[in-house]
């Protein structure tokens, strides 16, 4: 019997060459891909959690796994119902989730590990969701990174995407790769067990199971055929030129500053070169000059146009047509937006995304080097909404739910809280907004503590406070120590989460060097 690493590989060597796959099915039988899933899902905290039926994780055994490679070698396994429940969401609406049972779920892990060996190789560049190595980062890094000189975002969004994928569109995907009946049927089952709420049994018509741990490969798969359609039908027909042709006024204007100071009318060739430094030194609206980038997150992209917005209009509807026709879907005309780059601001995976322009900004050569750029920023709201949690009536209060727990738990949770939000948001250069809700998360945390301990909050910060040097710097924290026999003491503090943009953290060093005529372009280069 081969091992999981040997399928594996063998199956990714032909999604790298585009070979179709035959025979899938036979793979289910093999027990190590079993125990790989069961290595991947048994230390997630949902795998305690039951779905329509008891049964967990508790109690998994190999004979387990040969009783379920023996329904499926016998054709008679069946997917169960999921046990739906809600989850909310940003906009206080609610999102459904699927709890299946744990033997579906390892099946789907043995499946996802087979569709993401196989179609891995084949996804688009520009994908970057549910995908092994990527993520919100991996997509902000490359829109700082094609996103220079743009006029003009299509924020995209499909509307209930994950609910609303027509079984059918997605069966015909695996269908023209993957030359197996039986495993496409097995996938067909799983998309039409249905759905348990209050114990009364739904049918699904259309969707992958939310919660479902094949779901994300699933969903990535109709999404992909998005990922072509812009890559190889809107992408090269507009994108034209190699280069803006050079401004007439701004040419005029250096020659001008150049004669002057070549005539030794200094205070006029400065004066010309201020004036020089205010206009553009490409011309912007080059007609013979247009860019179209295009990056994806799930469900959520965004496209950034050198163009017109006329043009930017022209691939909204392109792109809602084709969604509509190829794929079934829609997209949601909420958050569908045309925006402009410099004047407005896109939103994407949760960053506010403008063209920065300031023509003061000089490099060590005296040449501009932020314009053109692409600024990542916090929204104000993002601020607001993380500090309302700790807040009531405008100000900071303890959380009554945790002042039961011990202090190092009090102080863990909420550094991890705090420091969960600065990691994300560390790509932006307005970092440093974050203040305020570090000032607000450390003022409810001593109130939460001063409540424990039924003390003022001033004897909370002398008990607590110290200072701590870490390679960021030296820090003034909340620190606690808990001293533990024959073993080195638990410590957990908070702060020392530094708001500077340009901090090593993530490896994200952020440099602004740009290099005019004909040499490359620099900009926000993210290491």
């Amino acid at each position: 019997m081969r091992t999981a690493e040997t399928v594996l590989n063998i199956i990714r060597k032909r999604g790298q060459k585009g070979l179709p796959l035959e025979g899938v099915y036979r793979l289910l039988y093999n027990p190590d891909l079993y125990l790989r899933a069961y290595a991947k899902l048994s230390s997630n905290a949902g795998a305690m959690t039951p779905g329509a039926t008891t049964e967990t994780v508790d109690g998994m055994s190999l004979e387990k796994i040969d009783t379920l490679i023996e329904a499926l070698r016998q054709e008679r396994y069946r997917w169960t119902s999921v046990r739906r429940t809600y989850i909310p969401k940003k906009n206080r609406k609610r999102r459904p989730l699927g709890l299946p049972t744990w033997s579906d779920k390892l099946l789907q892990e043995v499946l996802r590990l087979i569709l993401e060996a196989y179609y891995e190789p084949q996804f688009s560049e520009n994908s970057h969701g549910f995908r092994p190595k990527r993520g919100c980062h991996t997509a902000l890094r490359n829109v700082t990174q094609k996103g220079r000189g743009t006029k003009w975002f299509i924020e995209g969004d499909i509307s209930a995407c994950f609910d609303r994928i027509v079984h059918t569109v997605l069966l015909n995907i695996l269908r023209g790769k993957i030359h197996d009946n039986r495993f496409i049927r097995l996938i067909n089952g799983l998309l039409d067990a249905g759905y348990l709420e209050d114990w009364k049994y739904n049918a699904t018509y259309s969707g992958v199971p939310q919660g479902g741990v094949v779901s994300p490969i699933l969903s990535n798969l109709v999404l992909d055929r998005l990922d072509q359609f812009v890559e190889r039908e809107l992408i090269p027909v507009y994108t034209s030129g190699k280069r803006r042709r050079t401004y007439p006024p701004y040419v005029a204007l250096t020659f001008a500053a150049s004669d002057a100071r070549k005539q030794g009318n200094l205070e006029e060739a400065r004066r010309l070169s201020r004036k020089a430094q205010k206009i553009p030194s490409r011309d912007p609206h080059d007609p013979n000059f247009r860019r179209l980038w295009y990056t994806r997150y799930a469900d959520d992209f965004l496209l950034g146009l050198v163009g017109t917005k006329a043009e930017a209009v022209e691939i909204k509807q392109k792109l809602a047509a084709f969604l509509r026709t190829q794929l079934k879907l829609e997209l949601s005309d909420e958050k569908t937006l045309v925006t402009h780059a410099r004047n407005e601001k896109a939103r994407f995976l949760g960053y506010e995304i403008h063209i920065l322009h300031a023509d003061d900004k000089h490099d060590h050569r005296g040449q501009r080097c932020i314009n053109g750029g692409v600024g990542l920023r916090v929204p104000a709201s993002v601020i607001d909404a993380q500090c309302a949690k700790y807040m009531r009536k405008g100000k900071p209060i303890h959380l009554a739910q945790r002042i039961n727990d011990d202090v190092y738990s009090i102080m863990t949770q909420y550094q991890a809280e705090y420091r969960g939000v600065v990691q994300y948001y560390r790509m932006a250069y307005n970092l440093h907004t974050l203040g305020k809700l570090r000032r607000v998360t450390e003022l409810s945390l001593v109130k939460t503590l001063a409540n424990k301990f039924k003390t003022s909050c001033q004897k909370i910060y002398q008990r607590f406070s110290t200072t701590i040097t870490t390679k960021e710097g030296t820090y003034k924290v909340l620190q606690v120590k808990v001293e533990r026999d024959s073993k080195k003491p638990l410590e957990a503090h908070f702060g020392a989460v530094p708001l500077r943009w340009n901090n090593g953290s993530h490896s994200m060093m952020m440099s602004v060097i740009v290099e005019f005529g004909a040499t490359a372009v620099r900009l926000w280069n993210v290491s």
